[in-house]
C-alpha cells in the first residue's frame, strides 16, 4: 500500500512538472534548446509535402516555418501533422507552434492562443465528378460530402446546406474516398484543392463553385500564456507581410493571395525591419 501511494505521489510531481514546463517561457525554452519544433500539414502542395525521393519537408507552411528559426536564430524542426492531431500535438508540447492551415473559430480560441496577424486566409474548396450536376453550395442537400476530422466545415455543412458528412482521419483518405465514389463531394482547403486538380490524374473532377466555404484566417497558434512569443510571432508575420516576402513566396507556389492579404501587404508596407530581441 505505501509502495502504490508514493507511485501516486511521484506520478502527480511528475504530472504538476509537466504542466508547469508546458506554461513555462517558451521563448526562452526555444533558445535554450536552440531549435523551434513546429507542426506543419505534409498533404499535399501548396502547403506541405515531401521532396520526391526524400523525407525532406517542402511547400510555402514549410518556408514560413524555416523563416520563423531563422529569425529566431535557431534550427527549425517541421514536425508533420494532420487535422485530427494538431491541437493535440500543441497542447502536449510535442510541437511549440502550428502553422497547419488552422483557421480562427472561437471553439479553438477557447483552448489555445494564436498570433492576431493572419498569413493567409482560407476558405474550403468544393470537389465532385465533372457530371456531378453540383453547380452551387445549395446543391448539396442529402448527398455525401467527405472530409478531414477537425476541419471547420463541418458545422456549416451539416446546418446550412444539410449534407450527409462523412469525416476521415486525413486529406488521402477523403480523396480515396472520393476516387471509390464513397462520397459525392469533398469540401477540402481551397489551395491544396487547386493545386490538385492541375494534376492530369484529376482531370475527371472539378471545382464547380467558385466561392470557398466559410473562408476565415489562417494563423500561428501557440499555447495560452505565451506573450512575449506571441508578440513577438506577430512582427515576424507582419514583416512577412510590410516585405512583400509572403506575396512573393504566395506566387512562387501559385497561390492566389486573398484580399485581406493584399490589404496587410499595403498596411505594413514600409515598416521597420524586424529586430529579434535577444536575452542574454
Amino acid at each position: 500500500m505505501k509502495t502504490r501511494l508514493l507511485a501516486c505521489v511521484l506520478g502527480a510531481a511528475a504530472l504538476l512538472f509537466y504542466v508547469n514546463a508546458q506554461a513555462g517561457d517558451l521563448y526562452a525554452n526555444i533558445m535554450e534548446r536552440g531549435k523551434v519544433r513546429i507542426g506543419v500539414n505534409l498533404s499535399g502542395l501548396p502547403f506541405g509535402t515531401y521532396v520526391p525521393g526524400t523525407q525532406t519537408p517542402m511547400g510555402f507552411a514549410v518556408d514560413l516555418a524555416q523563416d520563423i528559426g531563422q529569425k529566431l536564430g535557431v534550427e527549425t524542426e517541421v514536425v508533420p501533422v494532420v487535422a485530427a492531431n494538431r491541437a493535440v500535438f500543441l497542447q502536449q508540447g510535442k510541437v511549440d507552434l502550428l502553422i497547419a492551415n488552422m483557421t480562427v473559430t472561437p471553439e479553438r480560441a477557447e483552448q489555445l492562443d494564436y498570433v492576431p496577424t493572419p498569413y493567409e486566409q482560407l476558405g474550403g474548396a468544393l470537389v465532385a465528378p465533372r457530371n456531378s450536376g453540383i453547380r452551387r453550395w445549395t446543391d448539396l442537400k442529402d448527398k455525401t460530402v467527405c472530409i478531414s476530422q477537425g476541419a471547420s466545415f463541418q458545422q456549416p455543412l451539416i446546418q446550412d446546406y444539410h449534407v450527409r458528412l462523412k469525416a476521415f482521419r486525413g486529406q488521402s483518405e477523403v480523396l480515396l474516398a472520393l476516387r471509390g465514389n464513397s462520397c459525392d463531394a469533398v469540401v477540402l482547403n481551397s489551395p491544396i484543392m487547386h493545386e490538385l486538380l492541375r494534376q492530369p490524374d484529376w482531370a475527371g473532377f472539378e471545382i464547380p463553385v467558385a466561392e470557398d466555404l466559410v473562408p476565415a484566417d489562417s494563423v500561428i497558434w501557440l499555447r495560452k500564456q505565451q506573450p512575449e512569443m506571441r508578440q513577438l510571432l506577430d512582427r515576424i508575420v507582419q514583416d512577412w507581410h510590410g516585405s512583400g516576402w509572403l506575396l512573393a513566396l504566395g506566387k512562387q507556389y501559385q497561390m492566389q493571395p486573398s484580399g485581406l492579404i493584399v490589404e496587410l501587404h499595403d498596411r505594413y508596407k514600409g515598416s521597420a525591419a524586424l529586430k529579434v530581441p535577444v536575452r542574454p
